[in-house]
């Protein structure tokens, strides 16, 4: 399947970062309510910018509270 939008190589990190927030707030309402060919290209979407921003950082900023050991202390 092809995706539409631009490659997500030539996206600036602060273009991609806006994407990616962009495509993560629509999420829901796409899988609810959307057919199937717009999540299709929704997931194919988000896959790619994921996949960009992993290659660009591929040690990401993890916040420790997200963390298993810190949710067992709670």
């Amino acid at each position: 399947m092809t995706t539409m939008g631009i490659e997500p190589s030539r996206l600036s990190d602060a273009d991609l970062i806006r994407e990616l927030r962009h495509l993560h707030r629509t999420r829901t309402e796409t899988f609810l309510h959307g057919p199937d060919e717009a999540l299709e290209h929704h997931t194919a979407r988000m896959n790619e910018l994921e996949n960009e921003y992993l290659r660009r950082h591929p040690v990401r900023d993890v916040d420790p509270g997200r963390l298993r050991e810190f949710a067992r202390m709670r």
